[in-house]
Order: C-alpha cells, then structure tokens, then sequence
C-alpha cells in the first residue's frame, strides 16, 4: 500500500465528495429550467363564422359556417365546441363537448371535420321557432374560450304548396269582397230602380 494514501485517508474522500458536489450542482441546474422548456405555448386561434347573416324558408336545411386555424397547433382533434343561440328568450344551448345536448333532437348537430378546423352547424327542416343568433365557441386546452362574432339566422314562413294555397284563399278573399260589394250595390239600386220602373209605367199609361 502507498503511504501517502495511509497518511492522508481522506484525500480520496474529498476528491470523490468534490467530484459529486459538482455533478450534482450540474444535475441541478436543467431541473430548474425545465418547467420554463416545458411550458406550452399560448394558442393563437382564429375563429370565423360566415356569413353575418343567413335567411331560409320553413322545411329548408341550414348550414352556420364555422372554421378555426391555429398556425402553431395544426392538429385541432382536442379542442371543445360549443354552439347557442340567442333570442327574445334568452340564451339557449345547442350543442357542448361537440355533442347535440338537446333532448329528442335530430335536427342540429356539428357538421364537418374536427381536424381540419370545421365545426360548422347543421339545422335541419328549419321552423320559425330557430330564428336568432347563433354563436360558435371553443373552449382551448389551456381553458382560454374563444367565441365567434355570430350569425343572425331569420327564418321566412313557407307559402304552402308551391305557393297554391295562399294564392288561392287571396284570391277567394278578392272575389267575396268583389261579390260582396255587388250585392251592396244591387241592395242599395233596387229601390231606386223599382222607383224608376213604376215612373215608366206611369208615363206610358198617360
């Protein structure tokens, strides 16, 4: 054995103690930077909905465009739609978590794909009843919401069958009234007219 190790035991102890103090110090050193390496970036999403305002006919389907784009997160599979409408009502939700939440409901749901930032509503066989605002929201991971501008949608009353039934009863109301006011008038002449026939008679017998 060496006697320089037996004079000075702890030599080796102190360059293996130094040694681990360093390592650990560098060990260290990436932990505390991680939660900055780790943090996620901001969204940066762009809703649209088009157009501002949309009208359709009773019976008709409707299509309230929405779209997103986020440059920095192409893949959208995570995020959370939400659709309500606004009316003289109130606020009333359609659909949450991309899912139609109304109950015994088939006519609305969210159309198009998810991943290609398409989360568009769907009405089917509109009635009066739909008329109102309609607003696309998205909930994003970070729990940032984001909501669109709105589409107004106003809905027109159908006019029957091909238009027929309506023409036909304005055009019973115009002939009645057009009958009705014969019927004054031949009310009104009569006297007058049997006034004017004795007076003939009159004047032919003189």
């Amino acid at each position: 054995s060496c006697p320089l190790l037996s004079l000075f035991p702890g030599t080796d102890v102190g360059v293996t103690g130094g040694g681990a103090n360093k390592d650990n110090a560098a060990a260290v050193t990436p932990v505390t930077a991680r939660p900055l390496l780790l943090t996620p970036e901001p969204w940066n999403l762009l809703l649209t909905q088009t157009p501002a305002k949309e009208k359709a006919k009773e019976g008709e389907t409707v299509v309230l465009n929405c779209h997103l784009n986020s440059p920095q997160h192409p893949s959208l599979t995570n995020l959370m739609v939400k659709w309500y409408k606004e009316d003289e009502k109130g606020q009333m939700d359609l659909l949450e978590k991309n899912m139609t939440i109304l109950p015994n409901n088939s006519r609305i749901f969210m159309s198009g794909d998810l991943s290609q930032g398409d989360v568009s509503l769907i009405i089917l066989n509109v009635t009066t009843s739909d008329h109102g605002i309609y607003f696309c929201e998205v909930t994003l991971p970070d729990g940032k919401v984001v909501t669109g501008d709105g589409t107004k949608l106003r809905i027109r009353r159908a006019l029957g069958l091909f238009g027929i039934e309506e023409s036909i009863g304005t055009i019973i109301g115009v002939v009645a009234a057009g009958i009705g006011g014969i019927v004054v008038l031949i009310v009104v002449l009569t006297p007058q007219l049997r006034r004017c026939i004795l007076c003939m008679r009159q004047e032919s017998r003189q």
